[in-house]
């Protein structure tokens, strides 16, 4: 029985077999390692990473001490969470979405990245909710993650792909009008402004 680690758009977790991408996790460890059911918690701290993987050959068990592993189908999905790239395993998308942020909402000063993990914390959550946002579809940027009629889209291009946990698995047309965002506006701004995440392959469908 897989784990429920597997993170949705909505920052909900799931127990299904599809890894992804990436693994992160929430700053610490929220789970019960007797029980392994779903967290009541949904963090452990502001600090909402996603990672690589693998990385200089560690190896732990899932689930068990120190802090509780997650899995994301790709990043477009760990940014419409609330995560944001892990500064010692992913230290140059680190700072280029940082750069890309810093750009896109017009700050001054360089923030650290607690800083940052404040803003994405006071945008990603209401108590345990997931925060959403309305917005226009023709001003959004690729990457960005919207709800719509139940379904999690990801706008790239002219089109909005239908998520899953294992991938992407349909396509419609880019919608047009106010639509209802899961991405936070901070990584919306990052994306805006040139940040490239990493997506799923059937993201690149053959031609």
């Amino acid at each position: 029985m897989p784990l429920p680690n597997r993170v949705a758009p909505d920052g909900s977790l799931l127990a299904v077999p599809a890894r992804g991408l990436l693994m992160g996790n929430r700053g610490g460890r929220f789970h019960d390692a007797q029980t392994r059911a779903v967290p009541r918690s949904i963090q452990a701290s502001r600090q909402w990473i996603c990672c690589v993987l693998t990385f200089k050959e560690r190896r732990r068990t899932v689930w068990s001490q120190g802090y509780t592993e997650l899995f994301f189908c790709d990043e477009v999905t760990a940014l419409a969470a609330g995560h944001r790239p892990c500064m010692e395993c992913r230290r140059k998308d680190a700072l280029a979405y940082r750069a890309a942020l810093v750009e896109g909402l017009g700050f001054s000063e360089t923030p650290l990245f607690p800083e940052i993990d404040r803003l994405l914390d006071g945008e990603r959550r209401d108590g345990r909710g997931k925060c959403t946002h309305r917005r226009p579809a023709e001003a959004l940027p690729d990457g960005a993650m919207i709800r719509e009629d139940g379904r999690f889209l990801a706008l790239k291009g002219d089109k909005a792909l239908l998520w899953s946990p294992a991938g992407y698995v349909g396509e419609a047309s880019r919608p047009t009008g106010t639509v209802t965002v899961l991405t936070p506006p901070a990584s919306l701004a990052a994306l805006a402004k040139g940040y490239r995440p990493l997506w799923h392959p059937s993201a690149y469908p053959a031609s």
